[in-house]
């Protein structure tokens, strides 16, 4: 029996930028510029050619632990009678180790009525390694792959729009999905551990001076335990600034009960106040990278309706 998980989709992202035809040309087909900008490639080098031919290049991707993928592809460019332009191009990388074997797609960059540019791109590849490399490409591969191309489009953007290199953005974005890292492990280790699985004496004395039962201490105790895990995975899945506002406020509130409860206990060396105030500096440095950081979310990745007179 022949197990198959159907063609791939190609990959499809559209961003508007505000900016003028010659800026965005520039920087998607100038090499030293493109490499700034795009994840998916460390370096692209143009080859010599002759007038009339397709402009051959080089690219190279580090991924990690010293090693990297290279291969080779060819670009050709024209403009059609209504001021759009294509960029169309092949590629290939004959390493072994590569999972993309060959493929081609193209860029659009097409004027809007707002004076900006209308830019995405659609591609698609074949991959190596038969049945495996296809389920690789089709659960990790392809989509990292989508999310990669997004998120550049969008840090492309932010250079453009607001002059905001490529190099801080990066490390915007790296400020930001740090910090959130952190908190939302903060969050499932105060709810899981000392509440659900290790319940804490000092978390049911707490809930105790608070006037519940010891019955109603264990109960609100766990249901804390898994609001809190909630939050903790909230964090990682959905993207949303009013989410990380509201645990911050959730924050505050949770350190005013502890205080309420048992003042005596916040002059102890760990206590609430201890873990509260580094986790409410986590949220301010996330809040105040966010703004500055690419985001794939921002870009389409479906064909938008065409607009008709």
């Amino acid at each position: 029996m022949t197990i198959s998980i159907g063609r791939p989709k190609p990959i499809y992202v559209e961003q508007s930028m505000r900016c003028s035809m010659e800026q965005l040309w520039l920087h998607t087909q100038q090499p030293e510029l493109h490499e700034r900008w795009d994840l998916r490639f460390s370096s692209i080098r143009y080859l010599p050619r002759k007038e009339g031919e397709a402009q051959r290049f080089h690219y190279t991707t580090r991924i990690g632990f010293g090693l990297s993928i290279s291969g080779s592809g060819a670009t050709r460019d024209h403009e059609e009678p209504d001021g759009c332009k294509v960029s169309a191009l092949q590629f290939a990388s004959p390493q072994p180790i590569s999972l993309i074997r060959s493929g081609a797609g193209f860029w659009r960059y097409e004027p809007s009525d707002d004076d900006g540019i209308r830019f995405l791109t659609r591609y698609t590849y074949t991959n190596r390694f038969g049945f495996v490399g296809s389920l690789l490409d089709h659960i990790v591969f392809r989509p990292l792959m989508g999310w990669a191309t997004a998120w550049s489009f969008d840090r492309l953007r932010l250079w453009l729009e607001k002059g905001w290199s490529p190099e801080l953005t990066l490390r915007m974005a790296l400020l930001n999905a740090i910090s959130l890292l952190l908190l939302s492990g903060l969050w499932l280790y105060e709810g899981l551990v000392p509440k659900l699985f290790l319940p804490s004496r000092t978390e049911l004395e707490l809930l105790a001076n608070l006037g519940f039962s010891p019955e109603g201490s264990i109960f609100a105790l766990t249901g804390l335990g898994l609001l809190e895990a909630a939050i903790g995975v909230s964090l990682l899945l959905i993207r949303s600034t009013m989410l990380i506002r509201l645990q911050g406020l959730m924050l505050l509130l949770l350190v005013a009960g502890a205080f309420i409860s048992s003042p005596e206990q916040l002059a102890e060396p760990f206590n609430a106040l201890t873990l509260t105030v580094p986790m409410l500096g986590l949220t301010a440095v996330c809040l105040l990278a966010r703004p500055f950081a690419p985001q794939a979310g921002r870009c389409l990745r479906k064909p938008a309706s065409r607009r008709t007179s």
